[in-house]
């Protein structure tokens, strides 16, 4: 199946819950943006061992995050893809308000984590960017926008975005020139002062 027509997951307490651990999260990001691998593949790439990463493939296996490739490797080695092609949360605010604090404790978890990667991703980009040639350092982008907008505006803004990102998604397919482009989308209030 091709990455445009894997699915996107949306999280639910129970999901969020097992996916909530630190080096789960890096697993599944590593899946999603370099495909599959074995457990010894993922303890090079996150410097970890591969009795951790082996463990925590099991437990995302567990409740359907990744499955195990058995077009690839040997008996020997195993590897594993992950069955979505990302995974969203539809209801942050119903989340934060759970009456269980282990889950709202998860969501707290999965922000702070896919922030300080996205915060990871960006300084590697601006360390690095003289390395690349001129049309990728020109076709890059860091900006910024303030705009009034209502909880429906807003809303409906991230909906449009998210489709016009996705429609990006195989555009490239075969082009020897495309690369992997990491996209951050942050969008969220700010008070006046």
């Amino acid at each position: 199946m091709t990455d445009a027509r894997r699915p996107i997951r949306s999280l639910d307490p129970r999901s969020l819950r097992a996916l909530a651990h630190p080096l789960r999260i890096r697993i599944l990001d590593a899946l999603h943006e370099y495909g599959p691998a074995t457990a010894s593949r993922l303890a090079d790439r996150l410097d970890e061992s591969s009795g951790a990463t082996s463990y925590h493939l099991r437990q995302l296996a567990a409740h359907d995050f990744v499955e195990e490739d058995t077009a690839r490797g040997t008996a020997r080695e195993r590897w594993w893809r992950a069955t979505q092609r990302g995974t969203r949360l539809d209801d942050i605010g119903g989340i934060d308000r759970h009456p269980d604090p282990e889950v709202r404790g998860a969501l707290s978890l999965l922000m702070h984590e896919t922030a300080t990667r996205h915060a990871r991703d960006l300084n590697t980009w601006l360390g690095t960017m003289r390395d690349w040639p001129e049309e990728w350092r020109e076709a890059s982008d860091l900006s910024s926008f303030t705009l009034r907008l209502t909880p429906e505006l807003a809303g409906e803004l991230n909906t449009r975005l998210h489709e016009l990102v996705e429609s990006y998604r195989e555009k490239a397919a075969g082009d020897e020139r495309a690369e992997r482009v990491r996209v951050h989308l942050h969008s969220f209030p700010r008070a006046e002062d």
